[in-house]
């Protein structure tokens, strides 16, 4: 039987939402391992919008689920509408939406806090016990979704992993092309374009995620 997991998108960009090539990466693995997909994101505006060619902020405003629907060929919805009842595992790709819209780690650090509908569903898989990916910056979220002692990684960066730290994660240094997993939490975390030099070594830890995710869902 096909394993059912959820996929919440933060926009379309890297520098002010979901990073495209980790997205689709994701969703492309996914369909390989033959696993059924729905994407998800909040429904809400964007902290900015960055000009990705001059890297410069507009003055215009967008929305998270209408960008996010631009990665899932409109195939989206809602996060409210995520409930883990339907779902064997979910998945969190990085770039900086996940910094900036599905939290506001970017500005305030290990003071940050979750959006709520994001919160309410990520939470809903740690506590129902299902597994979760997340990749790049997402990690960062992850003591705010499982609580203190929660293992993940986010690579190298250590100001960042200091950051995480004190919000009571046990962040281990990691590979690009390797994955960090709490056995406890059935979370798996992986660098991706926070080492990432190419889309192939983006993709070489990602894959690996992505595999372990839904090998979880047997377990």
């Amino acid at each position: 039987m096909n394993k059912k997991v959820a996929v919440i998108l933060s926009g379309c960009g890297v520098y002010d939402g979901a990073e495209i090539h980790e997205s689709v990466i994701t969703l492309l693995r996914l369909d390989q391992r033959g696993a059924e997909v729905q994407c998800f994101a909040p429904n809400v505006a964007q902290l900015h919008v960055i000009d990705h060619y001059r890297g410069e902020e507009m003055n215009e405003t967008r929305n998270v689920l209408v960008e996010s629907a631009r990665i899932a060929r409109g195939q989206i919805k809602d996060v409210k509408e995520l409930h883990v009842a339907g779902f064997d595992a979910l998945i969190v790709p990085g770039g900086f939406g996940a910094a900036k819209n599905l939290s506001d780690f970017a500005s305030k650090g290990a003071d940050c806090t979750v959006q709520p509908d994001v919160l309410a569903a990520c939470k809903a898989f740690a506590d129902a016990g299902k597994p979760v990916g997340l990749m790049c910056i997402a990690p960062a979220l992850a003591a705010k979704i499982f609580g203190a002692g929660v293992v993940c990684t986010i690579g190298t960066d250590p100001e960042t992993a200091a950051a995480m730290v004190k919000m009571g994660a046990e962040h281990h240094e990691c590979e690009v092309d390797e994955i960090i997993e709490d056995e406890a939490r059935k979370l798996v975390t992986t660098p991706a374009y926070m080492l990432a030099q190419s889309i192939a070594e983006a993709a070489s830890g990602i894959n690996k995620l992505v595999d372990r995710v839904l090998d979880l869902t047997h377990h």
